[in-house]
């Protein structure tokens, strides 16, 4: 039976002088990290938080965001993450819902601070709680534990709190740990944020390792970059909207990344374009792809060497599943779906939620006989290879016909005007619904929109059938609006059409 405790006290027995956590100038060792996330399980203890008490965390990533996550369900309380770019009336609704008694912000609450019983500052009132001096606390023993809730939902729907046991968090670090094939010589760059489960899943088998983390209080391309060429590092997880600018950015200024081994990608779905241009812009890097959700803690799929499968009809896929965790794709009823037949996702492993925190409702819905039902479309070849083809929601039919967004977001991507895309379905009295997108392009191409959408139709229209070729077009310079893990909020850009019923002079 392991628990949160358990990486954190092989870390010190064994890896106690190695460097745990770099956060600009700050380096902790695993003896260090090991004693300041007891002393904040003991801090916080002294302030009468007892065992399965909530403490919500707000802010950016660094070693005290990294102390939080693992001593917080180490020392037996639960750990909850807080999306750092929700509005307060958002973070409100969670905190409604969780109910934390504790609040370790690096930035003012405003009238957050009235919802908790004790708001501490992560800078000198949170150092203040570390110097005290007393005993540490019992550590979690039960692996059934709640560890953490992570709000999700947001580009569907009301957030729902995903409950992350300690059994979960532990399987999922022996899977990413085998899915990554991670090293106590693996230098981690940590820029997807850590208030999703998929920017601290890797922590506990890093810290299991002896590997170290880098820290990046958020994700900015030139930054990143620069981080790679100076730490060495050799393994990251960036979302793909991060890849791409990743890529704008090292082909504007090329840095040294010969020391990456491996850029893995997750979060959402990628445009196989994008994929070659990585490739291309980092040739020495072995492409990743993993596929999971925060309900899977989150790895559930991995595509190793996704690199080697351009040109090929594997890319696009998402890999197989991964070792400890069984998927398949299932029919309406739960039977088991024919090789290459389109259905849902199930999942089912020692890393699946046991469900949503106060939704019985939502926890009856989402897990099925032991399975987890993903709300994602995908068909499974003979080999075990899997393809997402789209979320549930996100499938269009228009005239009776389905059209999988991911297809024609793909498509766009491939035309050197787009840097990026999103498709969905709106209300059409004809059809039902008809095909809508939103391109990003450059400014310089606006006054010509009209002559951008032609174009652009025309390029679909070379690779899908007619009806999945969007009926509207809307262009715009700025970047489509996003998630805190980076994914394309769609139910907003729907919202937004709805709303403006096509006067818009840039849609066509």
């Amino acid at each position: 039976m392991l628990t949160m405790i358990d990486p954190i006290d092989h870390a010190k027995r064994h890896h106690a002088a190695r460097v745990a956590v770099i956060d600009g100038p700050r380096r902790l060792s695993f003896a260090e990290l090991h004693e300041r996330a007891a002393r904040l399980g003991a801090g916080l203890r002294r302030l009468g938080i007892r065992e399965g008490d909530r403490v919500a965390v707000l802010a950016s990533n660094g070693h005290r965001y990294v102390e939080a996550f693992l001593g917080i369900p180490a020392f037996g309380m639960v750990v909850v993450p807080l999306n750092t770019r929700l509005a307060e009336p958002e973070l409100a609704a969670i905190l409604k819902d969780a109910k934390p008694r504790v609040l370790l912000t690096d930035r003012d609450p405003g009238r957050l601070a009235f919802g908790v019983e004790h708001t501490i500052a992560l800078t000198s009132e949170y150092e203040a709680i570390l110097l005290e001096t007393g005993g540490v606390p019992s550590p979690c023993r039960d692996e059934g534990a709640v560890a953490a809730l992570f709000y999700t939902g947001g580009t569907t729907g009301k957030p729902k709190g995903v409950i992350a046991t300690h059994r979960n968090l532990v399987a999922n670090a022996f899977h990413k740990t085998v899915a990554c094939s991670l090293s106590p010589e693996d230098r981690f760059l940590a820029i997807a944020a850590m208030f999703h489960v998929a920017g601290v899943a890797p922590l506990v088998g890093l810290v299991w390792l002896g590997a170290t983390t880098v820290t990046l209080p958020s994700f900015e391309p030139e930054a990143t970059l620069d981080a790679i060429e100076h730490h060495r590092i050799t393994v990251i997880m960036p979302v793909p909207t991060m890849v791409a600018a990743l890529v704008a950015s090292q082909r504007r200024r090329p840095r040294d990344v010969s020391s990456l081994r491996m850029l893995g990608h997750a979060g959402s779905s990628i445009p196989n374009a994008l994929i070659e241009a990585a490739h291309e812009t980092f040739p020495d890097a072995e492409l990743a792809q993993f596929y999971g959700a925060t309900e899977t803690a989150s790895i559930v799929t991995c595509f190793r060497h996704e690199e080697r499968a351009i040109g090929t009809p594997l890319l696009g896929s998402c890999g197989q599943a991964a070792a400890g965790v069984a998927v398949k794709i299932a029919r309406q009823d739960g039977s088991e779906c024919a090789p290459g037949e389109v259905g849902e996702i199930l999942v089912r492993g020692p890393n699946v939620t046991v469900g949503y925190w106060n939704d019985p409702a939502a926890t009856a819905a989402a897990l099925d006989g032991g399975w987890y039902r993903s709300g994602d479309l995908g068909l499974m070849r003979d080999d075990g290879y899997v393809f997402v083809v789209d979320r549930k929601k996100d499938m269009i039919i228009t005239g009776g016909e389905n059209v999988y967004s991911i297809e024609v977001e793909d498509v766009l991507g491939r035309h050197p005007s787009v840097v990026e895309a999103a498709v969905f379905g709106v209300p059409d009295p004809t059809w039902g619904e008809a095909v809508q997108a939103v391109v990003v392009v450059g400014e310089d191409l606006l006054p010509v929109a009209a002559a951008v959408v032609e174009e652009l139709r025309a390029h679909c229209r070379q690779f899908v059938a007619g009806y999945k070729v969007p009926k509207h077009i809307e262009l715009q310079a700025a970047p489509l609006p996003k998630s805190g893990p980076g994914k394309v909020l769609k139910r907003a850009l729907r919202e937004r059409f709805i709303a403006s019923e096509g006067t818009n002079p840039g849609r066509s």
